[in-house]
């Protein structure tokens, strides 16, 4: 089979599109229609994240595609149309395999392309919305990195479950469109945004900060959130990891709030299909609207995932396998 493989840790570039073996082991047998991309592939490809396979390994946790085979009693069965995690390698890649419980029917009126770009990012924002976020009717969100993968995400879920305004924070005018797209109510861009969200509330201010981002924004967006109000800490895209001075928390009674999805699902049996229900129930329905990621050929791996690391991508990447 063709595979997308990380052959040494120099970044992005090492990446190599060539014929390996299909994988062998128990489980639910995929033929990959589409793999997505993220921010940790990208990690992987230095060394620098906390998984640590060494080369040559095949990229890749989330996949799109059908089902070759499966287990005797698994609630899929041959035909039918999955996206699944692999966590953390081996998705891109033209066959894959999966264990039972990370293997999940996709909705009929959702694409692979699309299916293959909806697990890490929506998975993760519908659980730090609705367990850690604690979103309530009527919110008000700030947005940083709003053009990328998680950024987007947020943008389409947010209204779907309950928020009532979106404020995406871009670099760019290119990324506000991409923001707006996604369905953000307001943007702004990040040089001076805490002014700007400061004008568009009234002085309100923000009940809830999602930032993918960190970096020198971090101070600002405590500045922005309303009393009681709660930054979600999603990741370091910017680089920097910033500090707190935990004064501010109690001046305002404001909460930093870790979102650590993997390490939550690999703790809570069945989280990840208690999430899966919820994202499928609001896809199938049409509440959440599936997303329209930018799609790379499998034979350009390396610049889809070098896109992840300049922080070039708009919205979610994803790779067509088939």
């Amino acid at each position: 089979m063709r595979a997308a493989r990380v052959t040494r840790l120099d970044g992005p570039e090492a990446i190599e599109v060539g014929e390996v073996d299909e994988p062998t082991g128990d489980g639910i047998v995929v033929e990959v229609h589409a793999a997505g991309a993220a921010f940790p592939d990208a990690l992987l490809t230095r060394g620098l994240y906390q998984y640590r396979p060494d080369p040559p390994f095949v990229l890749g946790a989330e996949i799109a595609g059908v089902v070759r085979s499966a287990p005797d009693g698994a609630h899929v069965q041959p035909g039918d149309r999955v996206v699944g995690l692999t966590m953390l390698s081996g998705g891109m890649a033209e066959v894959a395999v999966l264990s039972p419980d990370r293997a999940f029917k996709l909705p009929d009126n959702v694409s692979f392309e699309a299916g293959a770009g909806l697990l890490f990012n929506d998975l993760t924002m519908y659980f730090a919305l609705t367990v850690r976020g604690r979103l309530q009717q009527g919110e008000t969100l700030l947005v940083h990195g709003a053009a990328g993968g998680i950024g987007t995400s947020t943008l389409r879920l947010a209204p779907a479950l309950g928020a009532s305004r979106t404020i995406a924070v871009v670099s760019s005018e290119e990324k506000a469109q991409i923001a707006t797209a996604a369905g953000a109510t307001d943007v702004v861009l990040a040089d001076g945004f805490k002014d700007a969200v400061k004008e568009l509330t009234g002085g309100r201010g923000v009940d809830m900060v999602v930032d993918p981002v960190g970096g020198d924004r971090f101070t600002d967006s405590l500045r922005s959130l309303v009393a009681g109000g709660r930054l979600l800490v999603i990741g370091f895209t910017g680089g920097e990891i910033p500090t707190v001075k935990v004064n501010r928390l109690l001046l305002n009674n404001i909460d930093v709030v870790g979102v650590g999805w993997g390490a939550w699902a690999g703790t809570h049996p069945g989280a990840l299909e208690e999430q899966w229900a919820g994202l499928e129930r609001l896809l199938s329905s049409g509440e959440l609207a599936a997303p329209q990621p930018e799609v790379y050929p499998l034979d350009q791996a390396a610049a889809a995932v070098a896109s992840m690391e300049n922080r070039t991508a708009k919205g979610k990447v994803v790779l067509r396998v088939r």
